[in-house]
């Protein structure tokens, strides 16, 4: 089997070069409507998008989604992220901790982020559920120390892990241990999906374990289904290629599981999984989530047009942020939350559905 190190490499290289995107499946904002105000009395310039997010304030509610770690070039990718973050106060989650916990030579990997970035920046680490049993919460408090991280997410992948070559799809018993780590781990940790989105169950259950926030990363953006197609091939294992491309569309899409999320618990949830504008982000906003994660957007742009293009891709996000918000009349982050919206279609079918009054939102401002 490839080395970790191998992995997370490969990952890397088929995310940037290779369509990974879901093909029959959307996100579902495209049914999420905001209501847009011609009698705005606000003043574009003077829009507030600040948010504070676990005791650290954002410039702006975007995280800079997990993506990379442990491997040789992983250190100037996440040198270069954290710069994003500190120049344009955004967020900085970083992708899987196991290298480095594994094998300390990969430290350096993850930490860099800290060093670059600066005390200023919220940062997230993070640690796969599955293998929760084996580090447990002496091995969640390395992860935090590792980057002196402000929460720790515990990433839930369940398809994943069972699709790719390498994978671990023991998911027995974690339970028990995200609970003692939710009560001794110092830093809030947020339970978070990879791309294939939480249910209103999956919600139920995480918050009765202790976790303080969510990230929904639902379907409809980057499926890591397609990214384990790509590397089953490459390694020349077609059974598995034949399986991951069975679940290439498979999840909860980001609207969907959002509302569900949001509906079901008063924790921070932060919304991921094919934002792909400041205008998706308004919309998830709205819909609840305290902040958006954006990932392989930003990590393409980085990899093949260089920093600026990646400054330049999240500044747009920015100010389409700020001009949705100019357009339905909300000066600052709550007032959007405030703003009715509408949900339509297959959105609004699928939560109706599974007992969601749709309506809620549409008629909260009044």
């Amino acid at each position: 089997m490839p080395s970790i190190e191998v992995r997370k490499a490969e990952h890397i290289s088929i995310a940037i070069n290779e369509d990974v995107d879901f093909k029959g499946k959307t996100t579902g904002f495209e049914h999420v409507e905001l209501i847009h105000r011609a009698t705005t009395s606000l003043n574009l310039e003077e829009i507030e998008l600040g948010v504070e997010l676990f005791g650290k304030k954002l410039q702006a509610p975007i995280i800079i989604g997990a993506m990379t770690g442990g491997f040789k070039g992983a250190e100037k990718i996440n040198g270069e992220l954290a710069k994003l973050a500190a120049e344009l106060g955004l967020g900085l989650g970083v992708g899987s901790q196991r290298a480095a916990l594994e094998n300390p030579i990969y430290a350096r990997t993850f930490s860099v982020v800290r060093e670059v970035g600066g005390e200023e920046i919220f940062v997230m680490g993070n640690i796969g559920v599955s293998q929760l049993k084996k580090y447990g919460l002496e091995g969640a408090k390395r992860a935090v120390e590792m980057i002196d991280a402000d929460a720790l997410a515990v990433h839930f992948n369940p398809v994943h892990e069972a699709v790719q070559i390498d994978g671990t799809p023991n998911f027995e018993g974690w339970e028990t241990v995200l609970k003692d780590i939710t009560a001794g781990l110092g830093v809030p940790v947020i339970a978070k999906e990879i791309g294939f989105g939480f249910s209103k169950e999956d919600v139920i259950v995480l918050e009765s374990l202790g976790v303080g926030g969510l990230e929904v990363d639902g379907a409809g953006g980057t499926s890591w289904a397609a990214i384990e197609y790509y590397r089953a091939l490459k390694n020349g294992n077609m059974l598995k290629a034949s399986i991951a491309k069975s679940f290439w569309d498979w999840g909860v899409p980001t609207a969907v599981s959002l509302a569900e999320t949001v509906y079901n618990t008063r924790l921070p949830v932060i919304a991921g999984g094919g934002i792909r504008s400041g205008l998706d982000a308004a919309k998830a906003l709205a819909l609840g989530a305290v902040a958006v994660a954006v990932a392989r957007p930003v990590l393409k742009a980085l990899l093949k047009d260089g920093y600026e293009a990646a400054k330049n891709l999240l500044k747009r996000y920015i100010e389409e942020l700020r001009v949705a918000m100019f357009s339905v009349n909300a000066s600052n982050l709550r007032e959007l939350r405030e703003r009715p919206l509408v949900i339509t279609g297959w959105v609004r079918e699928w939560l109706e559905l599974r007992g969601i009054d749709t309506s809620t939102w549409a008629r909260r401002c009044c």
